[in-house]
């Protein structure tokens, strides 16, 4: 049933049809609870639709460790859902809907059509299996608690709905046109619940310098890109930097989105170092280049350096060091060999922004997680409200993290509503 009804009761009610949603009305309703599932947005499960590029890459294969790592200091709060819906649990748990899956690469997993279609149909299906009352175009925006108990929430067009646990799994702030409006804060902190302030994570990054708007659509397979900032890794992350009209994107810029994103809101900009090709330094470059000298002296700077990165990119460094591109490697004097290893072994880049919730894939920050108990993710503030997913403060990295977590979380918070 969807769209506006008069005033329902149920047994368990779920704010927010998004993975963790839909995850936390099924595990309810297994139990054999009535259980209402009310989305803002006109059909559920947008963010599936669009997650992985459209193949929703539902989870990954690496350790539980692993996994729990991933998410930081915080990872350790993400253990009892795991260890309810882990991984080799949300496989089995897709295969039983009729989703098979499959690990292209062998870490990262996907539904083996590779069409995110394919979830969100089943999860729909199984829904209306279990008899759940979904409500599209439903917006909550009010807990209804009588003498410190909840009893239901209140919609933006006035109708209720009746039930003694809620889970609110109404996402962060991301992708706002699929959904991610934030107004899941309110009604956390209605009940008592303290934020950390949302910023866009898995975001690309906008930077002062315009030449990476030059090499827009080239990427490196190999980079390492840290934090130039005190207080943050020398190591940094190693793998894919796509080059943006803005700045940076891929895998690599990516995960390090939300870190910046605070950083810029302490100190207004960031500086990134990005050695193009992982384990080489400068100086390691300065002796290759010595080496090209003696080698192939003949042959132009810009020619010798397409052997290692795409052709734009070495004649846009070749230009940085201020070297004509077919000047022959041996007639580079030492000051240009030395700024062009430089560059190659930690070219730098100053952050000024991120591109904001529009397209950030997930949001770092919201409801403190001392708050909510991690083995059943009730609130610690309000008996019979649960909460789930995104709302929570906690995010990972890009390969699977946030999708397992929304699955795992909201299937830990629903069971556990529905006990």
């Amino acid at each position: 049933m969807d769209g506006s009804v008069e005033e329902s009761g149920f047994e368990v009610l779920v704010v927010g049809a998004g993975a963790a949603g839909q995850m936390a009305a099924i595990a309810a309703a297994e139990q054999g609870r009535r259980v209402g599932l009310l989305e803002q947005m006109d059909r559920p499960g947008l963010k599936i639709l669009a997650s992985g590029g459209g193949r929703c890459n539902l989870t990954n294969l690496v350790t539980t460790e692993e996994f729990i790592a991933a998410f930081g200091r915080s990872g350790r709060f993400t253990g009892p859902a795991l260890a309810q819906m882990g991984p080799a649990m949300l496989r089995t748990f897709m295969d039983r809907l009729g989703v098979a899956t499959i690990t292209p690469d062998g870490c990262h997993v996907y539904p083996a059509g590779e069409r995110a279609t394919e979830v969100q149909n089943a999860l729909r299906r199984r829904l209306d299996e279990l008899g759940v009352e979904l409500h599209t175009r439903t917006e909550v925006i009010r807990l209804r608690v009588e003498s410190g108990r909840l009893r239901g929430v209140e919609t933006k067009i006035g109708h209720g709905f009746a039930a003694e646990r809620v889970v609110l799994s109404c996402g962060g702030r991301s992708w706002p046109r699929l959904g991610g409006t934030g107004g899941g804060y309110a009604l956390a902190e209605q009940a008592g619940h303290k934020l950390v302030e949302p910023l866009p994570a898995l975001v690309p990054l906008v930077t002062r310098e315009t030449w990476p708007s030059r090499l827009a659509g080239v990427s490196l397979s190999n980079a390492r890109v840290r934090i130039d900032h005190a207080g943050q890794s020398r190591v940094g992350l190693v793998g894919d930097v796509l080059f943006t009209h803005r700045g940076l994107s891929g895998p690599v810029a990516l995960d390090l989105s939300g870190t910046v994103a605070g950083l810029l809101r302490r100190y207004g900009t960031v500086s990134l170092r990005i050695a193009l090709i992982a384990g080489m330094n400068a100086s390691r470059w300065a002796e290759r280049l010595d080496e090209w000298r003696k080698e192939t002296g003949r042959r132009g700077i810009a020619s010798m350096l397409r052997e290692y990165l795409p052709a734009s990119m070495g004649s846009l460094l070749v230009e940085l060091a201020g070297v004509k591109e077919r000047t022959p490697v041996a007639q580079l004097t030492a000051g240009q060999r030395d700024t062009l290893a430089d560059l190659l072994g930690g070219i730098e880049l100053t952050v000024t922004d991120t591109e904001g919730f529009e397209t950030a894939f997930v949001t770092r920050g919201g409801v403190v997680l001392g708050e909510v108990r991690p083995d059943t993710l009730e609130s610690r503030r309000l008996p019979g409200l649960y909460l789930a997913g995104e709302l929570l403060d906690l995010d990972g990295p890009c390969g699977g993290y946030n999708l397992q977590w929304a699955f795992a979380s909201g299937y830990l918070a629903g069971r556990s509503a529905g006990q």
